[in-house]
């Protein structure tokens, strides 16, 4: 099913029929999912379609460039967005932002999740970043589920500064997962190539595609 927003900090790929939707299907597809190359290949090149329409809604400032004949004017972006992800599965997502930001710095997370009787917390075991400080910050994650982990580590990566400008882009998001970013961390701006049904009683995405960690770098344990 195809989903449709309202709501403007929250832009959908799929909504607009274009090639994105042919690298998404096959990253569904149980029978090209066999293939981790593959896998990966199409999260990249949605990241780079996703930075692309990211990159339309940033600064940019005109400045002389010198060709062989004479000088151009050019927009060209103010700044350079943070690019942030959270190890492991947003890698080869990040990489496709990356190929298009290729000037700008990046930020890694490692987190996971810490189930208790009280409350579900995120647990941070490692930050490389610059300061985000009045920075336009993009933090990409592949799957979108309950969302209740990507904005925890959000507010933990708040410690080295506050941003200007928030994007959050994701492959596949539920509708809960969504609900509940706009709600905690509703300065976002939330980009997703699709837009799914539901979470199923294990918090997955449906129809989703399973594990994306898993098909792009094989089982854990």
């Amino acid at each position: 099913m195809t989903h449709h927003s309202s709501d403007p900090h929250v832009r959908i790929l799929s909504g607009t029929p274009s090639v994105a939707n042919h690298f998404l299907a096959e990253m569904r597809d149980v029978a090209v999912q066999r293939d981790a190359l593959r896998f990966r290949r199409n999260m990249q090149r949605l990241g780079e379609i996703l930075a692309y329409h990211i990159s339309a809604t940033l600064r940019y400032e005109t400045q002389p460039v010198q060709t062989p004949l004479a000088v151009a004017e050019s927009a060209l972006l103010a700044e350079h967005p943070v690019l942030a992800t959270v190890l492991r599965a947003g890698l080869p997502f990040h990489q496709g932002f990356l190929n298009y930001f290729d000037q700008s710095p990046s930020a890694f997370v490692a987190a996971y999740r810490v189930e208790d009787s009280a409350e579900l917390r995120v647990h941070v075991e490692y930050v490389a970043t610059p300061s985000l400080e009045g920075r336009t910050l993009i933090l990409v994650d592949p799957m979108l589920a309950t969302g209740t982990s990507l904005a925890l580590t959000y507010r933990q990566m708040l410690r080295f500064g506050t941003p200007r400008q928030v994007h959050i882009a994701a492959v596949i998001a539920s509708p809960e997962g969504v609900a509940h970013l706009r709600r905690e961390v509703p300065e976002a701006t939330l980009w997703l190539a699709a837009l799914d049904d539901k979470l199923n009683e294990h918090a997955y995405i449906v129809p989703g595609l399973g594990d994306a960690g898993d098909l792009a770098y094989g089982s854990k344990v």
